[in-house]
């Protein structure tokens, strides 16, 4: 077995077993999602487009996917940096009666060289950000404010750090919660996920993170917060 299906078929048994909450998470995604076209589609404009939306670091859409058929989206576009997903994440979603792409790419490029584009509806990043440093973090949420409608909404999924709670305790803590309740997964499993967190993770402290936001122009609301105080999804607007 090659590295990529190594490491996809360990995602999968994450998201398969529940590990991270995909289920709750996926759930309260997709009401946010359709509560806010329903909102447009209540307060019709003269000049507001059908809303357009961008996945950053769309995956394989084998949860996403059944609610993206049912969206009344004028186009998706779906970003990932592995090129092997994108045919799964075409493949899940199926024939749509809106435009859509995937495509190779990185979010900071997308962010950095797409200016001047009409601006997007919706954004979504689901578990891709935390492997920016702070800095880029604010670098990436600078830019894509300028790339959002006035009325448009960013959904951003991922793995935070407590208030005032360390990097390396972080890392700790979930490396522990890895090894005790994750014993479905096999040892040589867990072992790459905590290796792959140890070098790769850098999630924001949550209470940095929203001043961040907010210094970068928009407004944060939390909707969902999991139970082992990692994962959260929220709601990020233009202020």
């Amino acid at each position: 077995m090659d590295l990529f299906n190594r490491q996809w078929s360990t995602y999968r048994q994450i998201v398969d077993h529940d590990l991270m909450e995909h289920r709750a998470l996926s759930a309260v995604l997709g009401n946010a999602l359709t509560n806010y076209l329903q909102r447009r589609q209540s307060t019709p404009a003269p000049d507001r487009a059908a809303a357009a939306m961008v996945d950053l670091g769309c995956g394989d859409l084998a949860l996403l996917a059944p609610l993206l058929r049912q969206l009344p989206l004028s186009s998706y576009l779906g970003l990932d940096l592995s090129p092997q997903v994108l045919p799964l994440a075409r493949q899940a979603l199926g024939p749509v009666a809106y435009s859509c792409q995937f495509q190779q790419q990185n979010l900071i490029n997308w962010a950095q060289t797409h200016q001047g584009e009409p601006p997007v509806q919706l954004l979504h990043s689901s578990y891709a950000l935390h492997h920016l440093s702070d800095q880029a973090k604010g670098d990436f949420l600078r830019q894509a404010r300028q790339k959002i409608s006035g009325d448009g909404l960013f959904l951003w999924a991922d793995v935070f750090r407590q208030p005032g709670e360390s990097l390396a305790n972080y890392l700790l803590r979930y490396s522990q919660r890895i090894n005790s309740s994750w014993q479905v997964i096999e040892t040589s499993h867990r072992d790459a996920v905590i290796h792959h967190i140890t070098n790769y993770d850098l999630p924001a402290d949550r209470e940095q993170i929203v001043a961040i936001a907010s210094a970068c122009g928009w407004q944060w609301q939390w909707l969902w917060q999991g139970s082992q105080q990692a994962e959260a999804l929220a709601a990020l607007t233009p202020a």
